[in-house]
């Protein structure tokens, strides 16, 4: 029974070093012993979710419908602050290579982060920026037909820009 008890009790006292030395830190950035700093475990778990976000930018909804001939591509973005967002749905008449993209403000040209990338003809959700800059749609018609397309948006952008064959244009939030 005494070993029982010893071997009981040396798994507790090792198991609360484990949790005190290692979880504290990854899980809950709590580091009494130094060790979890000294390991690189601060922070691992990641921050809490922050359930709300105040934003000084105003909400609006935007609807956007256009054509794409067979091959034809177009590019809308977004203006986003970090932490706004957009709640968006999308629909084509026909199938589109779509690729849902973000550019940081400030990033050299060509640096994008992709979320969602496919063949479909329609698409839903939130969306949040991570990061302040222009956040959006590359839609690409690869069918023989023209197709449409249908985008509605609201959330707090702040501007809204449409790339196509080579140029930008800036577009009034409707």
């Amino acid at each position: 029974m005494k070993r029982v008890l010893l071997a009981t009790g040396s798994a507790f006292v090792a198991a609360t070093a484990a949790f005190v030395a290692f979880v504290l830190p990854a899980e809950f950035g709590v580091d009494p012993t130094g060790v979890g700093g000294a390991l690189g475990l601060m922070g691992l778990g990641g921050g809490p979710v922050q359930d709300l976000h105040r934003t000084d930018a105003h909400l609006v909804a935007d609807f956007r419908e256009f054509e794409l001939a067979p091959f034809e591509s177009v590019e809308l973005k977004y203006e986003l602050a970090a932490g706004d967002g957009i709640v968006y749905a999308w629909s084509t008449t026909g199938e589109v290579v779509f690729d849902l993209h973000a550019e940081p403000e400030g990033a050299e040209p060509g640096v994008a982060e992709s979320f969602a990338q496919g063949r479909d003809t329609a698409d839903a959700g939130t969306y949040v920026a991570r990061f302040n800059g222009i956040h959006g749609w590359f839609w690409e018609n690869r069918g023989n037909w023209t197709v449409t397309v249908r985008l509605r948006t609201t959330g707090f952008a702040t501007g809204v820009t449409r790339y196509h064959d080579g140029m930008a244009q800036r577009l009034e939030m409707r």
